[in-house]
């Protein structure tokens, strides 16, 4: 049963709510009153996780009063997709002041997340943020700032931690199933059709994402975070770029105006997808945005490939590696304890047994309707004995599940305190970001890089404390 809009604002606070601090409620209670919601950034993830699915199931405590971007055609064309019956705007501020919204979803490019999360709150507006909560180290405590100085919160929608699989893992690490952990090893590999979009896309500026050592390993970082219960200390890391980029033996305007698109195994043709031209090639006129763009253009200038130890606050070590150009696409992690160990992966093809398309396998994650149920294992194995094998079952589509819980949490789960601390506040958002600055900061430098020096936060070595 869903709630009233008194009772789902105050699921929004116990979701935003600091694990230091006490869980409040929000400052509002209009009855049954539905929550007055705005969108800003409506691309790919905005119109659909944040807006189509919002609008399917939970209209009847929610209502979109405006949608707000600076491509007046992708508007136009979110409104319809969304099914949203309120005003657009072109003007971030109008918009807000027009509509007074209780919530503000930000979704626009990385880059300029600060801006729309500190005038959401300045402006009196509860904000929740796609990840990463942004780029680099100033914008991240203009933000803590912000959120300091206003009585509005701020969430950030990680979802990984909500997926079966990731929750088994953080359950059998607090029931000190392996004893005290010691190090951790994660690999996480992006194969050549998901992992080479970035680099077509604006993610491939480290302008305006700031590397995938923060727009895409802000996930891992956090899952490391969580499942750890503690926060990064030191950060010491590699990086290059050798596959994409320049290093390409030919490049072209874009993959639809290619002269290579016979020799090129990477050439990918957008007009088969619909739905991506109706969003972006029938809208490049408005702001140049090219979403098909060569992945061999000079200008890339994020890594390819990066390798981080992170060492943590309660000593603990973690090797972490992240390869965008594999065959597969998933995750190893290993946790190594004083009582054993425990393996655990994702979507590894030659170990599991049903066949994974490669090309589609991305797509059928973020397909929020895939309730297709799927066996994953872990390997558990205790000091001294043999080991054991335990399946988990999850879905496979909506990031293995954990998109539709995250949601459930917020707009459903009012009352209801979560006993895995799933929860994700600025201070998670901006712990899981400053291990990917400081991972950029030290591959530039060459040198280790402390957490405690790029922002007022200071790593607690239990995060729940």
């Amino acid at each position: 049963m869903k709630q009233s809009r008194r009772v789902f604002l105050k699921s929004i606070s116990m979701l935003a709510a600091s694990t230091a601090l006490p869980l409040s409620s929000f400052a509002f209670g209009k009855g049954n009153e539905k929550l007055k919601v705005t969108l800003v950034g409506t691309g790919f993830r905005g119109n659909s996780f944040w807006g189509r699915r919002l609008v399917g199931k939970y209209s009847d405590i929610l209502e979109f009063v405006g949608l707000c971007d600076k491509n007046p055609g992708r508007l136009a064309y979110a409104k319809e997709f969304i099914g949203a019956k309120c005003p657009t705007f072109t003007n971030y501020v109008k918009m807000i002041k027009e509509t007074k919204p209780d919530l503000v979803i930000v979704c626009t490019n990385d880059s300029n997340h600060h801006d729309f999360i500190i005038k959401g709150l300045e402006m009196g507006c509860d904000v929740l943020t796609e990840k990463p909560l942004t780029i680099d180290e100033d914008k991240c405590q203009a933000i803590l700032d912000a959120e300091r100085k206003s009585d509005k919160k701020l969430i950030v929608g990680f979802n990984y931690r909500w997926s079966p699989y990731t929750t088994r893992i953080k359950e059998l690490l607090r029931e000190d199933t392996i004893g005290k952990i010691t190090s951790v090893d994660f690999n996480y590999y992006l194969n050549t059709s998901h992992g080479a979009s970035y680099f077509r896309r604006w993610h491939g500026l480290k302008e305006e994402g700031g590397t995938l050592l923060v727009h895409k390993s802000t996930h891992h970082f956090d899952l490391m975070n969580w499942w750890l219960d503690s926060e990064p200390e030191e950060v010491f890391a590699y990086g290059d770029l050798e596959f994409y980029g320049a290093n390409g033996p030919f490049r072209g305007k874009n993959c639809r105006e290619c002269n290579f698109k016979d020799k090129c195994d990477f050439y990918w043709d957008i007009s088969k997808s619909k739905r991506m031209t109706d969003l972006y090639v029938n809208h490049e006129q408005h702001d140049g945005y090219i979403r098909d763009n060569c992945l061999y253009r000079p200008e890339i200038n994020i890594y390819d490939k990066m390798s981080a130890q992170v060492k943590y606050a309660n000593n603990v070590v973690m090797n972490y590696s992240l390869t965008t150009y594999s065959p597969f696409e998933g995750y190893r992690v290993s946790f190594n304890g004083t009582k054993g160990r425990i393996e655990a992966w994702r979507k590894i093809p030659y170990l599991q047994k049903a066949h994974i398309d490669q090309e589609n396998l991305h797509k059928e994650e973020m397909d929020q309707h895939n309730d297709a149920m799927i066996q994953e294992p872990l390997i558990i194995h205790k000091l001294w004995n043999e080991h054991e094998t335990e399946v988990v079952s999850s879905e496979r589509g909506g990031h293995g599940g954990g998109d539709g819980r995250l949601q459930d949490n917020i707009f459903v789960n009012a009352n209801t305190k979560d006993e895995f601390d799933r929860s994700a506040g600025v201070r998670d958002g901006a712990m899981s970001i400053l291990i990917g600055i400081a991972a950029r900061k030290s591959i530039e430098s060459g040198k280790p890089i402390q957490i405690k020096d790029l922002t007022s936060l200071v790593p607690k070595a239990k995060r729940s404390v």
